[in-house]
This record gives structure tokens, C-alpha cells and sequence, in this order.
């Protein structure tokens, strides 16, 4: 009975002692079971990166020999790596198959019975400066390495070789050319990106320059608006200066400018006060001496503005007389700026062709008789002639 106690008291234990012995093996299980799924992971990572170099194009290379076992060791041992190897037995042959087919590498022997292998190297480079050729030959001869080399070729293999390292060669080779490829698609992408952005800084440009115009035309706008017998003057003598422009042959880009300086030519007359600018009968002489500051005034307002700027010489310079009696500077003949002779004609054009609160229009005819009188002292005789023809 003592021995059956002592077996029941020992029970516990041993249940105890194989209770702790199967969490231990519990937990060793989770931890190969662990190490299990990593592996499998790993497994099958490795497994797609050989599908996915399987599903790559092999490269194509060239091996031109004219000894056949030579060839035939080359093209297994990078048959074996994966590469496809087509085999040319001299310059002749393996200029056809150039023709004919596309190649990552070329591997070429110097001294061949058809064909020289460094004047396929030179046909190679220019016709494809970016495949690389190398040189496999027995010629223990460093002069003719240095001029391979200096013909293009990308390498010099001596013969007897290992395969090794042939391998090695022909892989830095590829990656030679993948990274010309690579960077050549770099450089295009980035062609194109900067002729992108360069379209778009164009644009970004021309839509500024639409929003500067559209401004300065409610400018002029704005001044025929105060002066309401003048409404329209701006606008008309824009476009009569742009077609006179055009007829002396003034270049497109400077009638961008001109134009601009045509609509804003009278801007310095929003600082002459209305009583002297709207007075309808003539002005006295301090009048006119304020009226004639309105140049000063068109200058000093447009100056600062850098974009227009170039337009000044209209604004500025439009009462200048040919003969040197205008204002504000007295500026003789061709010191006057060419936009502004021109201006001037049409200006006074328009002007005498409408109504004003102290005379009426006059008839085409004696405007036309008016201005030719005018050559030679108030406007320049040259674009007299072009705007009305010749006098009589």
C-alpha cells in the first residue's frame, strides 16, 4: 500500500515535471514554426527575383572569332550565364549580323583571316558609339592595347584567359552600357522637363504681359473717360501708330513696345488739374506751361515701372519738334526717339480730324495739307512720306 502512496505521490510530480517539458517543446515548436515562415518568406522572395531576371531579356552579344573553339568556349561560358550568343567567324560576317540584328556587346579578336578586328572596332564606334566592344586577342602587346582603347574599345582581353575572367569583363562591360543608356534617358527626360517648364514659364510670361496690357489700356481708358471729348483718341492713334510702324519697317517686337507707349502718351495729363485740362477755351500762358509739363509728369510715372520703361519714348518725347522748338527738352531731329516721330504725325492727325471744345474738326483734306506743311519743322519729312505719300 506504502508503494501504490508512493506511486500516487510521485503522479503529481511527473505530471507536474511533463507539464513544464511540454511548454518547452510548445515553445520551441512556435520558434521553428517562426523560423519556418521566414524561411518560406525568404524563399519566395528569392523565387520572384528569379522570375523576374528569368522574364528579362537576355542580353545579346556578339562573339566574332575566326578559331572556332575559341568561339565555341566563349558562347558556353556565357551561354551558362544566361547571356544570348550569336557567333561570327570574321569582320564580314559580323558586320552582316550587326545589319541585321540589335546587340548589347561585342567581344571581337584583332588578327582574323576576314577581316580586321580594329577596323570593325572603328565601324562599331561610329555606327553605334554606345556599344561596347572587346577586345579578345593574343597579341601580348601594350601599343596595341593603347590604340584599341583610343579607337573605342571598351576592353582588352589577353588570351589564354579564365573564364572568370571573361565573365567579369563582359558584366562590367553591360554595366557600362546601362549606365550610358541610363544617364542618355536621364538627359532626355530632363530635355524634356526643361522644354516643359520653359513652355510654361513662356506662357506664365505672356499671360503677365496680357495682364500689363490689359491694365494699361483701362489707363488709357481712364484718361479719355476724364476728358470725354478725347474718348477714343488713345485707342485710335495706337492703332494708326502701329500700322505706320509697320509700313518703315519697324520690327514686330519694338511695335509691342511702341503700341504700349502710343496708348499711354498723354498718362502725364492725370496730373494736370481738370480746370486747365477740361477748360474750353484757350489757355493762358501759365496754363500751357502746366499742360506742357504733362511729358515730365508721364515720365516720372512710368520710369520706375520697369516693364514699361522702353515705352518712355513716346510718352516722354511726342512733343518734340523736328526743327528743335518742342518740349519738354527741345530734342532736333533724329535726337528725337524714332517712336515718337512717328507718334507725332498720327497724333496730330487724329487731333485735327476731331472735335475739340475750342474749334471743330477739320476736313481730311486740310490736315493732309497741314501736315506736309509740317515736314521739316514740326515732324520728320521721312515719316511724313510714308504716313500721307508724296506732297502735291
Amino acid at each position: 500500500m506504502s508503494e501504490v502512496s508512493n506511486d500516487r505521490n510521485a503522479a503529481p510530480r511527473n505530471t507536474d515535471s511533463a507539464a513544464k517539458h511540454g511548454e518547452g517543446r510548445g515553445l520551441a515548436s512556435r520558434l521553428a514554426q517562426l523560423g519556418a515562415f521566414k524561411a518560406a518568406k525568404l524563399q519566395i522572395a528569392g523565387a520572384e527575383r528569379r522570375v523576374g531576371m528569368n522574364t528579362r531579356k537576355p542580353a545579346r552579344i556578339l562573339v566574332v572569332d575566326d578559331e572556332a573553339h575559341v568561339r565555341s568556349m566563349i558562347a558556353a561560358t556565357l551561354e551558362r550565364q544566361g547571356y544570348d550568343v550569336l557567333l561570327a567567324s570574321g569582320g564580314r560576317e559580323a558586320l552582316d549580323a550587326l545589319e541585321n540584328e540589335s546587340f548589347e556587346l561585342i567581344l571581337t579578336d584583332i588578327v582574323m583571316q576576314e577581316g580586321n578586328g580594329l577596323t570593325l572596332l572603328e565601324r562599331i564606334h561610329v555606327q553605334s558609339p554606345n556599344l561596347p566592344v572587346i577586345m579578345v586577342t593574343a597579341i601580348h602587346d601594350i601599343s596595341v592595347a593603347i590604340d584599341s582603347m583610343r579607337r573605342g574599345a571598351y576592353d582588352y582581353l589577353l588570351k589564354p584567359f579564365e573564364r572568370e575572367h571573361l565573365v567579369s569583363t563582359v558584366q562590367r562591360a553591360l554595366d557600362h552600357r546601362q549606365a550610358l543608356q541610363e544617364n542618355h534617358t536621364y538627359q532626355q527626360n530632363l530635355e524634356q522637363v526643361v522644354r516643359a517648364r520653359t513652355e510654361m514659364l513662356r506662357q506664365a510670361m505672356e499671360d503677365l504681359e496680357h495682364s500689363y496690357d490689359v491694365t494699361l489700356e483701362a489707363l488709357g481708358d481712364a484718361l479719355d473717360l476724364k476728358d470725354s471729348e478725347t474718348e477714343g483718341h488713345s485707342k485710335r492713334v495706337t492703332a494708326y501708330t502701329i500700322a505706320l510702324a509697320r509700313a518703315i519697317g519697324i520690327s514686330p517686337g519694338e511695335i509691342k513696345v511702341i503700341a504700349r507707349g502710343a496708348f499711354l502718351h498723354d498718362i502725364g495729363k492725370m496730373a494736370i488739374p481738370d480746370a486747365i485740362l477740361l477748360k474750353p477755351g484757350p489757355l493762358t500762358a501759365d496754363e500751357m506751361a502746366v499742360m506742357r509739363r504733362h511729358p515730365v509728369y508721364a515720365h516720372e510715372l512710368l520710369a520706375p515701372i520697369a516693364f514699361l520703361r522702353p515705352a518712355l519714348d513716346i510718352p516722354y518725347c511726342h512733343h518734340e519738334r523736328w526743327d528743335g522748338t518742342g518740349y519738354p527738352r527741345g530734342l532736333r531731329g533724329a535726337a528725337i526717339p524714332l517712336a515718337a516721330r512717328v507718334f507725332a504725325v498720327v497724333d496730330v492727325w487724329d487731333a485735327l480730324l476731331s472735335d475739340r471744345p475750342y474749334r471743330a474738326a477739320w476736313p481730311e483734306a486740310q490736315v493732309r495739307a497741314y501736315i506736309h506743311a509740317q515736314a521739316g519743322t514740326h515732324f520728320d519729312p521721312a515719316v511724313v512720306a510714308a504716313f500721307l505719300g508724296p506732297a502735291g
